[in-house]
C-alpha cells in the first residue's frame, strides 16, 4: 500500500519590482488623495513591474531564490504550479515558461486559476501529490502583474493593486510536521463581482471590447468586502476545530492581504492580536496570487516563523474562491 508522507514547505522565495508608485503618485495620475486610499485600504505604496516585464520573468526570479534556499538544483523537481490571473499569454501555461527557464527538465508544469486564493489552491494541490508520493518535490509560484490589467483612470480599482511574485518548494517532511490540514471552496455565483469580461471565448478581443475597456478588472468593493470578512473568521475558526486547535494556538496569520480594514475586521472577530498578523499591503498593495507567499517568504526570512510555529495561510478571492492551509513549521 502507498504510505502517506507529511508535506510541507522546504523553502520560500520572493521577487518584486523595483519601481515604486506611491499614493502621492497616483494624486498626480486620478483624483484622489493619500489620505483617502490609506484610511480606505491602508495602502501606501505598491510595486509595479516595467512595461517589458511579464508574469514568467517575475516567476523565475521567486522560483530561483527558493530553490537556492532549498539546496536542491531545478532538475529534482517534479512539478511546477503557477497561480495567475495574468499569465504571459492563454498557452502555452507561464508555467512551462517558468520550467524552461530555471532549467527544471524533468518536472511537469501547469497554471491554475484561482485569483487571490491561488496560492493556496496550489499549496493544496501540491500536498496530495507528495503525500501520495506521487511526486517528491513541487515548486508553486504565485505570481501577478497586475498592473497591466487595471484602468489606470479608474481611482477605485487602480490603487489597490501592485504586481510581484512568491514561490514555496513543497516536499515530504517529519510526521508532525507540515500541511496539517487544508480546505478549499468556492462560489460561482459571486463570479461577476470581481472579474476581466473580455478576452476570452465569451467576449473575444474586438474594437468594441477595447473601446469599452472590458479587458480591463472591474470590481464591486462593497459586497467582496462582506465576503472577505466572512470568510476570514469562519474559515480560520472551522480550520482550528478540524485540527483541534484553539485561535489561541495560532501563532501567525497570514491572510490574502486585500484591504487593511478587511484583515483588522477578520482579526477583531478572531480575538487574534496584531502581532499575530502578517501585515505588508501598506508597502506592496493587493499582488492577488503573489499576496500570501510574499509575506510568507517575510514572515519566514525576518524569523517571525521559526520551527515549530502553526501558521496559518488564508485566501479569498475572485471566482468566488477561498482556502486555507495549517502548516506546523
Amino acid at each position: 500500500m502507498n504510505q502517506q508522507v507529511s508535506a510541507g514547505i522546504i523553502s520560500t522565495g520572493s521577487f518584486l519590482p523595483e519601481k515604486v508608485l506611491s499614493n502621492e503618485d497616483l494624486e498626480k495620475m486620478v483624483e484622489t488623495s493619500s489620505e483617502w486610499i490609506c484610511s480606505r485600504t491602508g495602502i501606501r505604496e505598491r510595486r509595479i513591474a516595467e512595461k517589458d516585464i511579464s508574469a514568467s520573468d517575475l516567476a523565475v526570479r521567486a522560483a530561483e531564490r527558493a530553490l537556492e534556499r532549498s539546496g536542491l538544483s531545478a532538475d529534482q523537481l517534479d512539478l511546477i504550479i503557477v497561480a495567475t490571473i495574468t499569465p504571459d499569454m492563454f498557452f502555452p501555461s507561464t508555467a512551462c515558461i517558468v520550467q524552461d527557464r530555471i532549467g527544471a527538465r524533468k518536472a511537469a508544469a501547469f497554471d491554475i486559476s484561482a485569483a487571490c486564493t491561488g496560492f493556496v489552491y496550489g499549496l493544496t494541490i501540491a500536498e496530495q501529490f507528495i503525500k501520495l508520493k506521487t511526486y517528491r518535490y513541487v515548486l508553486v509560484v504565485g505570481v501577478e502583474v497586475l498592473s497591466k490589467i487595471v484602468d489606470w483612470s479608474d481611482r477605485n480599482t487602480c490603487i489597490l493593486f501592485g504586481d510581484g511574485a512568491g514561490a514555496a518548494i513543497v516536499g515530504p517532511v517529519q510526521p508532525g510536521k507540515g500541511i496539517q490540514y487544508s480546505h478549499l471552496r468556492a462560489d460561482g455565483s459571486g463570479g461577476d463581482l470581481l472579474k476581466v469580461p473580455a478576452g476570452g471565448s465569451k467576449i473575444p478581443c474586438s474594437r468594441d471590447s477595447l473601446e469599452n475597456g472590458l479587458h480591463f478588472l472591474k470590481m464591486s468593493g462593497k459586497d467582496i468586502f462582506k465576503f472577505a470578512v466572512k470568510v476570514m473568521e469562519d474559515s480560520t475558526r472551522d480550520a482550528m476545530e478540524a485540527c483541534a486547535l484553539k485561535v489561541t494556538d495560532i501563532d501567525l496569520l497570514i491572510p490574502h492581504q486585500a484591504n487593511l480594514r478587511i484583515i483588522h475586521s477578520g482579526a477583531k472577530r478572531l480575538n487574534l492580536p496584531p502581532e499575530k498578523v502578517w501585515i505588508n499591503i501598506d508597502r506592496f498593495g493587493n499582488i492577488s496570487a503573489a499576496s500570501i507567499p510574499v509575506a510568507l517568504d517575510e514572515a519566514v526570512t525576518s524569523g517571525k516563523v521559526r520551527e515549530d510555529s502553526l501558521v496559518v495561510l488564508l485566501g479569498f478571492g475572485a471566482g468566488l474562491t477561498w482556502g486555507v492551509n495549517v502548516l506546523r513549521w
